[in-house]
């Protein structure tokens, strides 16, 4: 059974989300500027794997909000 995640793991899913979001967009720049055939591949495969990470993340937070309590804890 899952359990609830604190605001501390939350938070740190919300940044690894952020980090994941961040180095899909520079490995996109690269693809759209590389000079070399090789280097636009593996940006274009560097992506892929971020964005596999980044869905994970959002599966886990998904996960989350099933499993939250619907009225603030006292």
């Amino acid at each position: 059974m899952l359990q609830q995640m604190t605001a501390k793991e939350l938070e740190y899913i919300a940044d690894s989300m952020s980090n994941e979001d961040l180095l899909i967009k520079q490995c996109a720049t690269l693809v759209a500027t590389g000079t070399t055939p090789a280097l636009r591949n593996l940006c274009s495969q560097m992506i892929q794997t971020h964005q596999q990470h980044y869905d994970s993340l959002l599966s886990a937070i998904s996960h989350h909000q099933q499993i939250a309590p619907t009225q603030p804890q006292q």
